[in-house]
């Protein structure tokens, strides 16, 4: 073998460039060689630049194999969609040798075509252009589903040029593009781009390289888009059957509340019992309230929320006897929802059961209130056992309150007799069940109610007549207007004050509905002077301690004449000069005395009712000493 032979040998060995394998033939000739050496030389030349020629195709093919492999692997192990598709971009780029590679997808919803990866990209505007469907290089290539390659875009009339694509793509700097599509079956989703910023042009395998590398990119994004299906359908079957399991616990509950709430019925138990086995199923605190039914009154028998609770109307009749009220439990669904309602008619139940034997007893309460003021004659040993068997207490002191419907300023009711009727029944069912929760008595009398109440610890007539008014207003949910008596103490040893205390009663009561106070209770010592002609045993002194006693136990405590002053200050016309002239004092003192008034009286003392008050206070204060000092 020749020397020249040994250095072809040597380029092929080391990969020299092709313009090295002139080098052997030049030495040769310069060195003289004949014409028959030197044709051999070419002839080797040419051989060792096929040879050359096969290894680097060879070396470029095993690079393609290699990055299809490492694609196709990424593939196998597909996690995060972006990355694969920017590891595709990128091994086309290199493969192909060009500056840019970048792939875009078909967005159906829009219309158009967006850059979803690129690579080797500098312009902003090129990374974010949209291209219509059949605008530019791109668009041909979807529309086709062919590829397309172009020596110089800007020279090709192939395609529609539209200024905002031709502005990215001078903005980008390029000049040779090829675009390959991205099909799934017949379906182009997108296209995959190799391009320079420099004219060239693109051999065929380069053209098929890209589109295996098109192929696994359209396979890439079918995979993810089935797990993306995959998964939205197991979250799907996963919330379905978290519904499911929800629903069936749901029903479980309402059946174990339906059959305890049975079991309480039919073993006689009550509204607490009620509450306990509603709140164990629930998961809260249910409770049940005389008072708490506000919204849900209006609901039709529905539970409805009012804060962070649940609250459920008791009613039957028209008539709401309460609520049942859930704490603990602001989000309730409609099956619990149902649960507490129906635990709010077993309750309404119980209560008209416990009401309906309750009756019988009322009306042994009523005929001893009627025995006590139609008969004080009566037997008052009897009197007292018949009490004793209805748990009155009869050494307490009582008030006697009458009650009565009153609606003022309603039109004219063409039924009014049937009305009133139905009235004074509702109005004494009420009655009774206040006057049997306070041990008292009850009995419907003279188109309304009596009643004859023991006073509580430190409560007084009118604070009586007040919370009976408020009770019975509100179970009736119509205005309820109560009169009240002084108290009476031990009445069933006293019987015929118990018919004088409910005579005062009904006056206050008919003084309330004549002072527009209909709806409203009060006792005689309410009313002020008038009070005083109402009250049967004209408590003076009651009336003068309750206007001016503070006054009159200051002067007593303090040796002062504010009394005095009072009387002088309106004798003079309420004139502060013309009182001091009276007293023969200077005008601050009068001043200094007026004010200590108001202190003890209160800020309204001057104003026209209480100041009428005040001077028949005066008055009768007067009048009482003078008794006393004759």
């Amino acid at each position: 073998m020749s020397h020249e032979h040994v250095s072809y040998l040597e380029l092929l060995a080391r990969g020299a460039a092709t313009e090295a394998y002139d080098r052997p033939v030049l030495l040769a000739r310069a060195s003289g060689a004949g014409p028959e050496a030197l044709a051999d030389l070419e002839e080797a030349k040419q051989l060792a630049l096929r040879v050359r020629a096969e290894l680097e195709g060879r070396r470029r093919r095993e690079a393609e194999l290699s990055a299809l492999f490492a694609t196709a692997h990424d593939l196998a192990g597909l996690r995060d969609l972006d990355a694969v598709l920017r590891a595709i971009v990128q091994r086309a780029r290199s493969l192909l040798g060009t500056e840019v590679a970048y792939l875009s997808l078909n967005d159906p919803a829009a219309g158009d075509t967006y850059m979803r990866v690129t690579e080797g990209s500098v312009s902003a505007r090129f990374q974010q252009v949209r291209l219509g469907m059949g605008e530019g290089l791109g668009g041909l290539v979807a529309q086709t589903a062919r590829p397309y390659v172009t020596d110089d875009y800007f020279e090709d009339p192939r395609f529609q040029h539209t200024r905002t694509i031709d502005a990215a793509v001078r903005d980008e700097g390029l000049v040779a593009i090829l675009g390959v599509p991205l099909s799934l079956g017949s379906q182009v989703i997108g296209v995959l781009f190799a391009a320079d910023r420099r004219a060239r042009v693109f051999e065929r395998e380069q053209v098929a390289l890209l589109g295996s590398f098109a192929a696994h990119a359209a396979v890439a994004i079918d995979t993810a888009n089935l797990l993306a299906e995959t998964r939205s359908a197991l979250a799907e079957l996963e919330r379905a059957n978290d519904i499911i399991r929800e629903h069936s616990a749901v029903i479980e509950r309402a059946s174990e509340v339906h059959d305890r709430l049975s079991e309480l019925v039919l073993h006689g138990g009550g509204v607490h019992d009620v509450a306990e086995a509603v709140s164990e199923v629930l998961g809260g605190t249910v409770e049940f309230s005389e008072e708490g039914a506000g919204a849900a009154r209006r609901a039709g028998g529905h539970a409805v929320r009012e804060g962070d609770d649940w609250v459920a109307a008791v009613s039957a009749g028209g008539e709401t006897l309460g609520a049942l009220v859930l704490h603990g439990q602001p989000d309730l669904d409609p099956v619990d929802q149902r649960t507490l309602e129906r635990a709010a008619l077993v309750t309404s139940l119980l209560l008209l059961a416990r009401r309906s034997a309750g009756e019988a007893e009322q009306r042994v309460r009523g005929e001893l209130l009627d025995d006590l003021l139609d008969a004080p004659d009566r037997d008052r040993r009897l009197l007292r056992e018949r009490a004793a068997r209805l748990r009155t207490d009869s050494e307490a002191p009582h008030v006697v309150l009458a009650a009565r419907i009153d609606r003022a300023g309603a039109a004219p009711d063409p039924d009014a007799g049937g009305r009133e009727g139905a009235d004074r029944q509702r109005l004494w069912s009420a009655a009774t069940h206040l006057a049997a929760t306070r041990h008292g008595l009850a009995s419907a009398r003279d188109g309304g109610t009596v009643l004859l109440l023991p006073l509580g610890p430190g409560e007084s007539a009118a604070d009586l007549a007040r919370q009976t008014a408020r009770s019975l207003g509100g179970t009736l949910r119509e205005p309820v207007t109560v009169g009240a008596s002084a108290p009476v103490r031990a009445p069933l040893d006293r019987p015929d004050q118990v018919a004088v205390a409910y005579e005062e009663a009904r006056r206050c009561l008919d003084a309330l509905v004549l002072l527009h106070r209909s709806g409203q209770g009060a006792a005689a010592e309410d009313l002020g002077f008038l009070g005083l002609l109402l009250a049967d045993g004209r408590n003076v002194d009651g009336f003068v301690d309750r206007t001016i006693g503070q006054v009159v136990a200051y002067d007593r405590r303090r040796g002062t004449d504010l009394v005095r002053t009072l009387d002088a200050y309106f004798a003079s016309g309420m004139s502060p000069a013309r009182t001091k002239d009276e007293l023969h004092v200077h005008v601050n003192t009068v001043a200094q005395r007026l004010e200590r008034v108001g202190r003890l009286l209160g800020p309204d003392w001057q104003s026209p009712s209480r100041a009428l008050e005040i001077q028949l206070a005066l008055r009768l204060h007067a009048l009482s000493d003078a008794v006393a000092g004759s």
